[in-house]
């Protein structure tokens, strides 16, 4: 009986020696799109009041867990039941995202002055807050049914509680370190401020607390930018690696051109319909 108990032991260390190293690899490959994660989350949840950052970013966050919650159990499912069907939701999810990328350069290069005008309207109001929230929210869920697909492609020789395991911890991560870097940014401004208090307004304190203050527009405006061509660039890659016709085309072209290349024809494509889309709506209801 001890013997048997020990051997369950043993079993157990097995297993977690396993998923240490499968864990390990996973992040390693999951690792670009974590930044591309981090830098389209950072965008979305900034641009609201000091005292709803950490609110809005816990709600978003809140988001995340159930995404994943909800994407685990079904991509699991789906990879025993229909492999392909993985394929077609990450197309979805690429379209999807190649829409948002796009559209924000639509705005930024057509609508910018109109835009601001509504952003100080609505600042303090609720429902755009959670409008924001949702879009955020759902950004979230394509990248991370791409970084739990991604994970269990590193781990597809394993067993099947060393993958469940390992791509859960890399989820877990994935969603920890992500917000917890992006409260870290949202924040900024208020660690500066109180630095500069306790320094008496003088000395090094204060300098790293003024720095901190003014770095923070310049990283929120860099991050949009950022944000923006993760979202063209995660977007792109979902078409190359998945779709074999697109896979082949312009083999010239560097590997990160080309993604961006493909996820700007791909939300202009969806731009235009959905633009069409909407007017058609608009029409049928008048």
């Amino acid at each position: 009986m001890a013997s048997g108990f020990f051997a369950i032991l043993d079993d157990i260390a097995a297993l977690m020696d396993d998923v240490a190293v499968s864990s390990k690899i996973a992040t390693r490959q999951t690792a670009g799109i974590l930044g591309d994660d981090l830098a389209v989350n950072a965008e979305k949840a900034t641009g609201f009041l000091s005292s709803r950052e950490i609110p809005v970013l816990m709600k978003i966050m809140k988001g995340s867990f159930i995404n994943k919650l909800i994407i685990l159990p079904v991509v699991f499912l789906l990879q025993f039941l229909f492999p392909p069907a993985i394929k077609v939701i990450l197309i979805l999810g690429g379209l999807y995202l190649a829409y948002e990328g796009v559209e924000k350069i639509v705005e930024f290069l057509f609508h910018r002055k109109k835009e601001e005008a509504v952003v100080e309207e609505i600042t303090e109001d609720l429902t755009a807050e959670n409008t924001k929230v949702k879009s955020a929210v759902t950004t979230d869920f394509i990248l991370s049914l791409e970084i739990v697909i991604i994970a269990l492609g590193s781990v597809m020789g394993k067993e099947l509680p060393t993958q469940i395991i390992t791509v859960s911890i890399v989820a877990i991560l994935a969603t920890v370190g992500v917000y917890g870097i992006v409260g870290l940014i949202v924040r900024m401004d208020d660690t500066g401020y109180n630095l500069m208090k306790k320094s008496g307004y003088k000395g090094p304190l204060n300098t790293l607390g003024v720095f901190l203050v003014k770095a923070l527009p310049i990283i929120i405006k860099g991050l949009a930018v950022v944000g923006t061509v993760a979202l063209l660039l995660v977007s792109g890659g979902i078409f190359e690696h998945n779709i074999e016709a697109v896979h082949h085309l312009l083999p010239a072209v560097p590997g990160m051109a080309k993604q961006f290349i493909y996820g700007i024809i791909a939300g202009l494509i969806m731009v235009a319909l959905i633009s069409g889309g909407k007017k058609i709506w608009s029409a049928v209801k008048k």
